[in-house]
């Protein structure tokens, strides 16, 4: 499974968002934006701890950096990607 693919499956399923399948969230769609995704912080907090849990990447809300690499499924796999 492509790590899109994943992430998008890490989403759904952390996020508990019934009736969605990763083929239901576009890869460059902005997670937190109400035209994107639409999550909101609180998901944010848990989606940053599943992605630690499932990779082993921190990520911090705080810093603004961090906060550009949430912005797409795409974004947050070429991160990982490059820890990796």
């Amino acid at each position: 499974m492509e790590l899109e693919d994943q992430l998008k499956q890490l989403i759904i399923d952390t996020l508990n968002l019934e009736g969605m399948t990763p083929a239901d969230i576009p890869t460059e769609a902005a997670l937190f934006s109400p035209d994107g995704v639409g999550l909101d912080s609180i998901d944010a907090l848990e989606l940053g701890l599943a992605v630690k849990n499932t990779f082993g990447v921190t990520l911090s809300a705080e810093n603004e950096e961090m906060r550009s690499h949430f912005y797409s499924v795409q974004t947050l796999a070429d991160f990982i990607r490059s820890l990796q």
